[in-house]
């Protein structure tokens, strides 16, 4: 443990030296004053308005009586080290970090124990008649005081903060590897890692993937809003993201803000132990944006894109299904292919009718029944075959889908 050297305080090297009695007789006093100080932090600090029994009281008394004692031995010894009093607030800082306090209830203590101290010693001062050149001095060193022991603690207080920010770190990311392994996942093993992890077990989640962003900064992590678990290690980067339907979830704007214009798939809504499934079907949709499938930028919904991620879940089946099915366009030219694709998709989508395969291709309804024509001498009676419709629909569908990748 290093505990840094206090700076911003001058080290005061004219002051004038103090009587040697003066040491002394505050040494004597010190218990009494201690007895004030303590009183009075407990009166005006409520986090430390605690039983009067107790370690967090043994804690408290031994930490002000440090402290006076400080103050007295630079009175004594201007050029005694401080380091043992530094290290035990250092500790008492590491101790409030540790217990989930605030900074400020321990710098609040501080000042005003230090204020306290310095009225009960600045009386006694005055007792002994010292000039007010020596009084000056007194209240300099004490501010001094106080400045030392209030970074020790600072630093300790940070240095825990930092350790449990990691620790809290390394468990999120193993309760997250749980949630987004292949297989079964037991809830009593999820809320067991996710009580260590400081994470509230949500009954449903969503898996987000991220394209790579390899020019931004470390800081710019994580994207989540608060509560999500992130991981921005993997390829491709993920965050799970619980009750996404809420208002505090992907549907609302700090979720937009975070992603800051990054394309990202949301998978859909699941059980909390059903979270891979989620995964599974980001990364695909994601991987498909790359492909230009689907859109390239912005957040694509996988609920709102289902028939395409069912589609390209076998490519090796989804080409076997196509190029039987539509094998009779081969017959034609390619420019005419794709026309005549086109207006056959249309037409199974539009339930056969002319005039609405017409307005959805901007053509003239003569020019569909000519191309119908066309396609009734390639496919013959398959076309009203409805087994042999719905292959043409999905062969016909990812037909189109990767012409929009051209």
């Amino acid at each position: 443990m290093a505990v840094p050297t206090p700076h911003g305080v001058p080290d005061c090297p004219t002051a004038p030296q103090f009587p040697p009695e003066l040491a002394k007789v505050l040494r004597a006093d010190l218990a009494a004053v201690a007895d004030e100080v303590e009183e009075e932090v407990r009166r005006q600090v409520p986090e430390y308005a605690r039983p009067a029994d107790g370690t967090y009281r043994q804690n408290l008394r031994s930490g002000v009586v440090q402290a006076l004692t400080l103050f007295v031995d630079h009175i004594a010894d201007p050029r005694d080290d401080a380091g043992a009093i530094a290290a035990t607030y250092y500790e008492l800082g590491r101790g409030e970090a540790l217990e989930g306090r605030s900074l400020d209830a321990l710098q609040s203590a501080l000042r005003v124990g230090g204020l306290c101290a310095w009225r009960q010693m600045g009386r006694t001062a005055e007792e002994l008649g010292l000039d007010s050149t020596v009084v000056a001095a007194l209240g300099e060193l004490a501010f001094r005081t106080v400045h030392e022991v209030a970074q020790a603690a600072a630093s300790g207080y940070a240095e825990a903060q930092l350790r449990s920010s990691d620790e809290l770190e390394r468990r999120r990311k193993r309760l997250l590897d749980l949630l987004l392994e292949d297989g079964p996942v037991a809830l009593e093993a999820v809320q067991d890692l996710a009580h260590g992890a400081r994470w509230p077990v949500p009954r449903t989640v969503a898996v987000v993937a991220l394209a790579a962003a390899p020019d931004r900064r470390e800081e710019d992590r994580p994207l989540a809003a608060a509560g999500a678990l992130v991981d921005m290690g993997s390829r491709p980067p993920r965050m799970l993201v619980p009750e996404p339907d809420g208002s505090g979830g992907i549907a609302g704007r700090a979720f937009a803000l975070a992603l800051r214009g990054r394309p990202a798939a949301i998978g859909p809504t699941v059980a909390v132990t059903e979270a891979a499934q989620s995964l599974r079907l980001a990364s695909r949709a994601l991987g498909l944006m790359g492909r230009g499938v689907l859109p390239r930028q912005g957040v694509v919904r996988c609920s709102e894109h289902l028939s395409t991620l069912l589609l390209y879940g076998d490519e090796p089946l989804l080409e076997r299904l196509q190029a039987r099915v539509l094998a009779p366009l081969d017959a034609v030219s390619a420019g005419q292919r794709d026309r005549l694709a086109e207006t056959l998709l249309a037409w199974l989508l539009s339930g056969s009718n002319v005039p609405d395969v017409a307005v959805r291709l901007h053509i003239h309804p003569q020019t569909v029944r000519y191309r119908l024509r066309q396609l009734e001498k390639l496919f013959g009676d398959a076309l009203h075959d409805p087994a042999t419709r719905l292959d043409l629909i999905l062969a016909l569908r990812a037909d189109s889908l990767h012409a929009r990748q051209n």
